[in-house]
């Protein structure tokens, strides 16, 4: 351990720290470009086109599953009837 001199000198570099951190990032003029560029590359503007696409491709995606689901339960239903005509 040090004289007291150094653990005062650790205490405010310790308290200082966080401090000078939470005023730097507090203040938007040093990262304000920053967040608009990554937030830019993140969330890129709509194009119509790509969003038509997308729908267009989930609505077939949904029919599709919708026409397997179907089919599923039309056979369960004939199976039960059919063993329904066993019994």
């Amino acid at each position: 351990m040090g004289t007291w001199k150094l653990e005062v000198l650790r205490m405010a570099i310790y308290m200082a720290f966080p401090v000078g951190l939470f005023h730097y990032f507090n203040q938007p003029e040093n990262f304000e470009e920053w967040v608009t560029k990554v937030k830019r590359e993140t969330y890129p503007p709509e194009n119509k086109e790509n969003t038509l696409l997308l729908r267009k491709t989930i609505e077939e995606h949904q029919a599709a599953y919708q026409k397997k689901v179907l089919e599923a339960l039309e056979a369960s239903q004939a199976q039960i009837d059919k063993d329904k005509l066993k019994n």
